[in-house]
């Protein structure tokens, strides 16, 4: 699901009228359907305006109000909806008040600072042409038409399709996409008619996540097959797939938005270095790049603890971040690194450390005590202690602030007490 950035300075456009209702895709009636495309009726466009702002608190007494002059089930639809957008403003910002979507949606779908650095990408390698498949409701989709990309959007649901046909139309980029409702593997997708291809394959199933590859739908097999017949090719995966599982001739991107690990990329072409592993921090873009450079060495905590970003961690490049930063690691098997200098660096945030102690409920306990610690964060590598279970057997009480860390030091249980080095 990608999505395409747009300058900050962009005024919002205004709502766009609603497309009318349509059986397009559909050989036959859909209730789901049909009660998400009543929304986009005169009156049901009425009710979503006034529902923008509505209290979720007060939905009973709401919803009581609308149904004296509405049908019942236009108003839980219209009120499901208004959730949906509210939760949805956290990945779409101010475009959510004019999107649709549904659950799935808009818990599976890529966020917009995401979408738009994948779409910037995509746009880089000459891309006018791409078919999404998987693509959700949109977010990756309306990304790409953003930027200047004409795209095929494959999904197999008819009321996702729906909702990413509303989406472009309220979003002013319907003439930059089509949307065809059909199995991914029934869609033609071949050189020259597109210049590349991104699958988005879904990773949960009845129970849950699906951490094997082969067993996303589509599997990733048949992703990479399609990706190897494509100029390029993008092919989004779990984050946490075994680096055994990522094909050689591919470049790895893990993604970070403000610290937090969201995606991993699998990208394929001729401007593409296989074996190539990349972390990349959004907002702000940072890049860090490698592969295969040997681990640093461990010993003693020295003065500055560095905690690298989650993508770093994920995409294994510990190691170049250790090299860029003179540090060591704390222990062979811990992603924590150890300098007695301070580097400023975008993909680790760093600890000044003033005391490294074997691990010992008392000893810390006192220590917090003795350092009127009333404000205490606890962080852990390594360790089977859960953070909040030491917090409640410490009781820390004071008007100071500290960070602890719970990990292992050249194999030994070891509590780390510090501050943020930023201040």
């Amino acid at each position: 699901m990608a999505r395409v950035a747009v300058p900050d300075d962009t005024p919002n456009p205004a709502p766009a009228p609603a497309p009318a209702p349509s059986s397009q895709g559909r050989a036959a009636a859909d209730p789901e359907v049909d009660a998400f495309l009543a929304l986009l009726t005169p009156t049901g466009q009425r009710l979503l305006t006034e529902l923008r702002d509505y209290d979720p608190a007060d939905e009973l007494a709401v919803a009581t109000r609308l149904r004296r002059d509405h049908p019942a089930g236009l108003v839980s639809a219209a009120l499901g909806q208004a959730r949906l957008r509210q939760r949805a403003a956290a990945k779409f910002g101010q475009d959510a008040e004019r999107m649709y979507f549904t659950p799935d949606g808009v818990e599976q779908s890529t966020r917009r600072v995401v979408a738009d650095h994948r779409a910037a990408r995509v746009v880089a390698l000459g891309v006018r042409r791409l078919a999404d498949l998987c693509c959700g409701i949109g977010g990756d989709t309306l990304a790409l038409a953003r930027a200047g990309v004409r795209v095929l959007a494959v999904d197999r649901s008819p009321l996702t399709c729906a909702v990413l046909r509303a989406n472009a139309e309220a979003l002013g980029l319907a003439d930059r996409v089509e949307v065809r409702c059909a199995e991914v593997d029934e869609v033609p997708v071949v050189p020259g008619e597109f210049d590349a291809v991104f699958v988005d394959p879904a990773r949960r199933g009845g129970r849950g996540r699906v951490f094997d590859p082969e067993a996303y739908s589509p599997p990733l097999s048949w992703a990479v097959e399609l990706a190897a017949r494509m100029p390029n090719a993008a092919l989004k995966i779990a984050p946490g797939v075994p680096h055994e599982a990522v094909p050689k001739d591919a470049e790895a991107e893990w993604i970070s938005v403000n610290g937090e690990v969201k995606e991993a990329v699998l990208w394929f072409g001729a401007d593409v270095t296989p074996g190539a592993v990349r972390a990349t921090l959004l907002p702000a873009g940072d890049t860090i790049t490698g592969g295969g450079h040997p681990a640093p060495p461990a010993g003693p905590v020295l003065r500055y603890l560095y905690e690298p970003d989650g993508a770093v961690v994920r995409s294994h490049l510990v190691a170049e971040l250790a090299e860029q930063l003179g540090a060591r690691l704390v222990d062979p098997t811990i992603a924590y690194l150890t300098a007695d200098e301070l580097r400023p660096t975008p993909f680790a945030r760093a600890y000044q450390i003033t005391d490294a102690l074997p691990f010992n409920l008392k000893r810390l306990k006192a220590l917090l005590r003795e350092r009127e610690v009333g404000t205490l964060t606890v962080k852990k590598r390594g360790s089977p202690v859960e953070p909040e279970e030491l917090r409640r057997r410490v009781r820390p009480k004071g008007p100071n602030s500290a960070t602890v860390f719970l990990t292992r030091v050249e194999g030994a249980p070891t509590m780390l007490l510090g501050r943020p080095a930023d201040g």
